[in-house]
C-alpha cells in the first residue's frame, strides 16, 4: 500500500540544502579554479603575499576542504533521514531543497566574494568583470533557486530512496573529481628545495626538453613548457621534490599552469 506519509521536512530539506550547497562550491572549484583556470579563490588579492601561487593554491585547497566538509555533514544528515525516504514526496523535497543549496551558494559567493569583499571575480581577466558575475549569478544561482522553490510548492512525488541514491552518487563523484590531476599537459608547476635556486631548475629543464616560463619570487617554485605533454614526472629526477599533473599531485595543484 502506497505512503501518504509527509516528508520531514527538516531533516530532508537541510540534508539536501547542505549537499546542493557543497555540490555548488565543487562545480565552481572543479570548473573555474581547475579546468577554465579563470581565478583562484584570492585572485583579487594580488599584492604582498597574495602574489605568491602557493598561497593561492593553499587557499583553493582550503576552499576545497570547507566544501568536503559541508558535503559530508550532508551525508550524514541524509543518512539520519533513511527513514523518511518511503514518505510520499520524499524525492520532490530532496531536489528542492539540492537546488535551492546550489543556488544559494552562488548568491552567497557572488554577494560576498565578488562585490564585498572583492576577493575574485568569475572571470579575473575580463575586460567587463560584472558582466560575467551578472550572467554566472543569473545562470546558476537565480535560476537554480527559483527551480527548487517551485519544485517544493508542488504536490505528490516518488518515494525517495532513489532520489537519494542519486545524490550521494552525485556528491561522490564530484567529492572524487575535485581531487582527480588533469590530463596529460604541457604545462606543469615544480617544487625545488630550499637553496637549490634557478641553476637548478634551469638544469632540470634543459635536462627534460622544456622551457622555464614563471619563476615564484622565492626561487623554489617554476612553471615550465615541456615539450612532450605528460613528462613533467622526469623533473624528479632532476631535483624536483613536487611536480604538479603527476600521480602525486592531487587537487588544485595538480591543475596549476602559468
Amino acid at each position: 500500500m502506497t505512503s501518504h506519509v509527509q516528508a520531514d521536512p527538516g531533516r530532508l530539506r537541510w540534508s539536501g540544502y547542505l549537499l546542493g550547497f557543497g555540490l555548488g562550491g565543487f562545480f565552481d572549484g572543479i570548473l573555474l579554479h581547475q579546468i577554465l583556470q579563470w581565478h583562484h579563490l584570492l585572485s583579487g588579492l594580488e599584492g604582498g603575499a597574495f602574489r605568491d601561487l602557493r598561497v593561492q593554491v593553499l587557499a583553493d585547497g582550503v576552499f576545497h576542504a570547507l566544501m568536503y566538509v559541508i558535503a559530508a555533514a550532508g551525508l550524514w544528515l541524509l543518512w539520519r533521514a533513511r527513514r523518511d525516504f518511503a514518505a510520499r514526496g520524499a524525492d520532490r523535497q530532496l531536489f528542492a531543497a539540492l537546488l535551492i543549496g546550489f543556488g544559494v551558494w552562488h548568491a552567497v559567493d557572488a554577494v560576498l566574494s565578488h562585490w564585498l569583499l572583492g576577493i575574485h571575480r568569475i572571470r579575473q581577466d575580463a575586460a567587463n568583470p560584472l558582466a560575467w558575475d551578472l550572467a554566472w549569478l543569473v545562470a546558476f544561482g537565480l535560476v537554480p533557486l527559483v527551480l527548487g522553490l517551485l519544485l517544493r510548492r508542488r504536490g505528490g512525488g516518488a518515494h525517495g530512496p532513489s532520489a537519494a541514491g542519486l545524490v550521494v552518487a552525485a556528491t561522490l563523484a564530484a567529492a572524487v573529481a575535485a581531487a582527480l590531476p588533469p590530463p596529460a599537459s604541457a604545462e606543469v608547476v615544480a617544487y625545488f628545495p630550499p637553496g637549490a635556486g634557478a641553476p637548478a631548475a634551469f638544469a632540470a629543464a634543459q635536462a627534460v626538453d622544456a622551457r622555464v616560463l614563471w619563476a615564484d619570487p622565492s626561487g623554489q617554485l617554476f612553471a615550465f613548457a615541456l615539450a612532450e605533454p605528460g613528462r613533467g614526472t622526469a623533473l624528479y629526477r632532476h631535483g624536483a621534490l613536487f611536480v604538479s599533473g603527476g600521480p602525486l599531485s592531487l587537487g588544485c595543484l595538480s591543475w596549476a599552469r602559468a
